[in-house]
This record gives C-alpha cells, sequence and structure tokens, in this order.
C-alpha cells in the first residue's frame, strides 16, 4: 500500500518538523520505507511518501496517544486530498469518499 500525504508552502521550517514524524512512521509494524520528499519544481511543495505491509498496518499506525500528538499537528496541515493507493486489481469495488 501506498500513502501520500502532500504539503504545500509550509515554511522554511517545515523539513525539521516533518523529520520527526517519518523517523517515527518509519519504526511502526508494518513499515515497509517512508521518505521526506521536495518537489524539483515547486520548492514549497513537500511529500511524506510510506510504503506499508497492508492497508491494516497503515491504518494501526494511526492508533494510540504517542501517534495522535506527533501526527496531527502535521497531517492536520496537509493537502486536503486522499492519501491511500493500492494497485488496481487489490482496490474492489471503489466508492466515492463523499457518499
Amino acid at each position: 500500500m501506498l500513502a501520500i500525504s502532500r504539503f504545500r508552502d509550509q515554511g522554511d521550517g517545515f523539513r525539521d518538523e516533518a523529520q520527526p514524524v517519518v523517523d517515527w512512521w518509519s519504526a511502526r509494524p508494518g513499515c515497509v520505507s517512508m521518505d521526506l520528499v521536495q518537489n524539483l519544481d515547486e520548492p514549497g511543495l513537500w511529500a511524506i511518501v510510506g510504503r506499508w505491509a497492508s492497508v491494516g498496518a497503515y491504518r494501526r499506525s494511526f492508533n494510540g496517544y504517542d501517534a495522535k500528538m506527533l501526527l496531527t499537528p502535521l497531517l492536520s496541515r496537509a493537502v486536503d486530498e486522499p492519501s491511500a493507493y493500492l494497485p488496481p486489481d487489490e482496490v474492489g469495488e471503489n466508492q466515492p469518499r463523499n457518499t
């Protein structure tokens, strides 16, 4: 499973703020890889890109006090868009988010 959270125009300190989230998430069970990346053409556009062993592992990474305290302040500023992806043959019937 691929998870992408994008951030736009977060200021000069964004890298220092996001790196602890990336490091913490990297240590969660089921995390295959986690990267903080910056857009080549628009330097104010950043993303946290994670690969997870399963949807369940990704969703469980949001559980608990430590997750809420660390993830919520940063992820609340992410671009509001769907962020979880699977290969099409694994998605099944895909329902729109607003139904």
